[in-house]
């Protein structure tokens, strides 16, 4: 489906379905680090490593994360490509005909939105946010969803395959620090059920 080929208000929900928050973080970022992590958002990528050098330079008080973020950033395809394998897996026929993400446009959607949630994770993570959504986008996000019906149940087991792919790319010690950043999200999508 282009854009064009989308209904109007479908084209509005997805302008609205923004799932990312910062305001509740000005008790530990400054407003010159909000803004970088806003802006990265408005674009809809990843923080640059100009981003997260700037970020640790204002001196926020929480950067211990922001190498793991750097990490999952720079691997978001492989982490990816896992989670669309354990959703493949676990629904072996959701690409065909009749199933949830057929035609491939909607499969092609799906891995898309894979790679904007774990971006959204990662600014959680460079920021030490594990509240970094916004109930208000989470809420057109599913009504999104529930107008273009997409398969939440695969969307679930898929935002679970990027967490397991992510930890696999965090250093041990790390891993229990960083699992709340995919547990939050995780808990909001099963919520749209």
């Amino acid at each position: 489906m282009t854009q064009a080929q989308l209904s109007e208000k479908v084209r509005e929900l997805i302008k609205k379905a923004r799932i990312v928050s910062f305001a509740t973080w000005q008790n530990t970022h400054s407003a010159e680090a909000i803004e970088l992590f806003q802006a990265a958002d408005d674009q809809g990528r990843y923080l640059t490593d100009e981003d997260l050098q700037q970020i640790q330079q204002l001196g926020s008080a929480n950067t211990a994360l922001i190498p793991v973020s750097k990490e999952l950033r720079d691997r978001v395809h492989e982490i990816v490509d896992e989670a669309r394998s354990q959703v493949l897996a676990t629904f072996p026929n959701i690409t065909q005909p009749g199933g949830g993400l057929y035609p491939a446009v909607r499969a092609d959607a799906c891995w898309r939105d894979f790679w904007h949630f774990l971006r959204c994770i990662t600014y959680g993570i460079a920021g030490q946010h594990t509240d970094y959504t916004s109930s208000e986008g989470l809420r057109y996000m599913q009504l999104l969803y529930q107008e273009l019906q997409v398969p939440l149940d695969a969307m679930v087991v898929g935002l679970e395959g990027i967490k397991t792919a992510s930890l696999k790319r965090v250093e041990p010690e790390q891993q229990a620090m960083v699992a709340p950043y995919f547990e939050h999200l995780i808990e909001q999508l099963k919520q749209f059920r």
